[in-house]
């Protein structure tokens, strides 16, 4: 079966423009019979597939359901991390107040661990207690209890669900494509990406178990997976337009959907934002004068061997304040220490380009350059 989820794009924002912390902390243990259920929406294109609206432009989000009978919540798919949580009707958080919370003593079917589990995003620190429905999926998930800073609250999503190898759960069992993929849920092991640019229409899509050809042009380019935690590659090098090679001797990125604009080594991003002339702000964000974006280089990424080209109308971000229009850097610093050297990560603003394959069953990421409407 391939289960289509159509996305939805909304305006707004999501964990702060963040990224997620990559030391993470020590996983929880939680029983191996403890389960949910996911309940998609029928598509009215095809009798064997299944969606739900997602998205807005930075973080993509649909509904699941948990629970007899279902409690539903929307969640982010989340390629850089692994674990499924939502909140809990405990939680004391002022993020909490805002979103739907899972209440336990409703449901008939849910298996209560106790232990906790804890998540450590860039813009935030999640604490929670493992829960589980007793349905068919044999599914753990978490119940957040505490979802400390502003993040959160604004979030138009309720919890994650993460998409990454079981490498990186804090919730001890298998993400929930794993489960897929052992109960033979999906028609083919891999999961693909088409993010629309533009809010207000639902232009793309989230396909699981197959590839939509109508959205991306051939060929796809294929890039081993070089460590099974993240979706992690190589990259041979990040070049901005007559100026400057950054990465030059390769380096590795992280391909995530959970993350909203690419981020690189503060001297990289430093050296970047020079040539674009981005200055910061006092929110942390980078300023771009919009009248020189004609006049802004292009910035490429080196990709087994193929070039992936942004021109500054794809990775300067344009926001409206009042009346007033505001054009902010889509890269940001971000230093992650692995064994490999200096990583970047291919957030959204990289990949609303670009059709994205996640090919569990081969352990590789495709790429193919995406069909947007013109």
């Amino acid at each position: 079966m391939t289960l289509l989820l159509l996305i939805y794009s909304l305006t707004g924002d999501a964990l702060g423009r963040g990224y997620k912390v990559i030391d993470r902390l020590t996983p929880a243990t939680v029983p191996r019979d403890a389960m949910f259920s996911v309940y998609f929406y029928l598509n009215p294109f095809s009798s064997d597939s299944h969606c739900v609206s997602v998205v807005y432009q930075a973080q993509y989000y649909g509904e699941i359901s948990l629970g007899s009978p279902a409690q539903n919540f929307s969640v982010v798919f989340d390629t850089g991390s692994s674990d499924l949580w939502v909140p809990s009707t405990y939680c004391v958080s002022q993020a909490c107040a805002s979103h739907r919370r899972f209440k336990a003593f409703q449901s008939t079917s849910f298996h209560h661990d106790g232990r906790t589990f804890g998540i450590h995003y860039g813009s935030g620190h999640l604490l929670g207690v493992m829960i589980g429905s007793l349905t068919t999926l044999n599914q753990e998930f978490g119940e957040s209890v505490y979802e400390p800073g502003s993040a959160f609250v604004n979030s138009k999503f309720d919890g994650v669900l993460g998409m990454a190898y079981p490498a990186l759960t804090e919730i001890l069992g298998n993400p929930v494509f794993d489960n897929m993929m052992v109960q033979n849920v999906v028609e083919e092991q891999i999961f693909s990406f088409f993010l629309s640019r533009y809010s207000g229409t639902p232009e793309g899509e989230l396909l699981l178990g197959g590839k939509d050809e109508e959205l991306y042009s051939r060929p796809i380019n294929w890039l081993p997976v070089t460590a099974k935690g993240y979706w992690q590659i190589k990259m041979e090098s990040v070049v901005v337009q007559g100026a400057m090679t950054l990465c030059p001797r390769g380096c590795q990125a992280i391909v995530d959907t959970g993350t909203s604009l690419i981020a690189g080594p503060t001297a990289d991003i430093i050296n970047l934002h020079q040539l674009i002339g981005a200055t910061p702000t006092n929110i942390g964000e980078f300023l771009i004068n919009c009248a020189r974006m004609s006049s802004l280089p292009h910035v490429t990424f080196v990709l087994g061997g193929t070039e992936y080209t942004l021109t500054a109308e794809r990775y300067v971000r344009k926001e409206m304040l009042g009346d007033r229009e505001f054009c902010l850097s889509g890269f940001q610093a971000v230093d992650i220490v692995s064994p490999e050297g200096p990583m970047w990560i291919l957030g959204d603003v990289f990949l609303t380009e670009f059709y994205s394959i996640f090919d569990r069953g081969q352990d590789r990421v495709g790429f193919a350059f995406a069909k947007h409407p013109t």
